[in-house]
């Protein structure tokens, strides 16, 4: 019985210190023994080459794996510039018919009206409503719904007045910023001088372009985020010369003419610049220190 309990403390003692030392190989950083990373890092080249073999069988079988392409998507609702713009004359074609110059102008509005008189016998199949005689005034009521409810930045309202290619013009550096806008009044009724008709992606997809000219007296301020005047004054009505493209897509039975882009000629006088706040770096204090003000000279803008 002795004997038989002496060999069982033995083979038991024996374990145990077997066991002890497996435990300080885990617990010891110097020598680190990662028993289970090889088999997770076996069990996931596995999976990767079995993915790849499936890969080669396919294309071996004659499947086709789709290569990803970057697509850029593209909006049929309107048209992305103005197509065969009108070209105003320059001084507005108040030149006299007798001198030379005069003569091509003439020459060259007789060609665009005779071209713009067959666009407008096409649009009338889509829009038989559609008068260039009264058109004038229609398109001045957009122009001016357009700009109320930019400068009241009604953005829903403002998506069904002009198009996706115009929104982004008009909201383009507007944030932080207070606008100001009003019309007074025409100076002169605003009359159609271009039609054009174009096709896009299929021949019965049709969109219309009319340009209007407009002279008219508005005001204009534009203030920036501090409440310092940018641009014009609200006390400053000033004339106002703009030829206002605007669209439509005529296939649609639930499109309306809505503001597409400016046309600004070549001859037009240059824009006011843009007063800018600009903050001057001021000197580097130290904590126990104060500021003491400096009267600097503001440098104006050279017109």
């Amino acid at each position: 019985m002795a004997a038989f309990m002496r060999t069982s403390l033995v083979s038991l003692c024996s374990k145990t210190c077997y066991t002890l030392k497996k435990a300080e190989v885990l617990l010891d950083v110097r020598h680190a023994a990662p028993l289970f990373l090889p088999v997770r890092t076996v069990k996931s080249v596995k999976r990767l080459y079995r993915t790849m073999g499936k890969k080669s069988k396919k294309g071996k079988e004659g499947f086709v794996i789709r290569q990803q392409y970057i697509e850029r998507p593209i909006n049929i609702t309107c048209t992305g510039g103005i197509f065969d713009p009108y070209i105003p004359p320059e001084g507005d074609a108040r030149l006299s018919s007798l001198s030379k110059e005069g003569l091509k102008q003439r020459t060259e509005q007789i060609r665009q009206s005779a071209a713009s008189l067959l666009m407008v016998r096409k649009i009338k199949q889509y829009d038989p409503q559609f008068n260039p005689k009264t058109f004038g005034e229609e398109a001045q009521n957009i122009f001016i719904e357009a700009h109320n409810s930019l400068a009241n930045f009604d953005k829903v309202k403002l998506h069904s007045l002009v198009t996706e290619r115009c929104y982004p013009e008009m909201i383009w550096n507007n944030r932080y910023k207070t606008i100001r806008w009003r019309f007074v009044e025409s100076l002169e009724p605003p009359r159609v001088v271009h039609v054009r008709c174009t096709d896009m992606v299929s021949k019965d997809n049709l969109y219309g372009q009319v340009t209007v000219r407009m002279h008219s007296r508005q005001i204009l301020a534009i203030y920036d985020r501090f409440g310092r005047l940018m641009l014009g004054g609200e006390d400053q009505p000033k004339d106002v010369l703009e030829y206002v493209v605007i669209e439509r897509q005529l296939h649609n039975p639930y499109g309306s003419w809505r503001l597409h882009g400016k046309i600004v000629p070549s001859w037009a006088p240059a824009k006011e610049p843009i007063i800018k706040t600009i903050a001057f770096p001021g000197p580097r204090l130290e904590p126990w220190e104060e500021f003491e003000p400096q009267d600097k000279e503001v440098p104006k803008p050279a017109v």
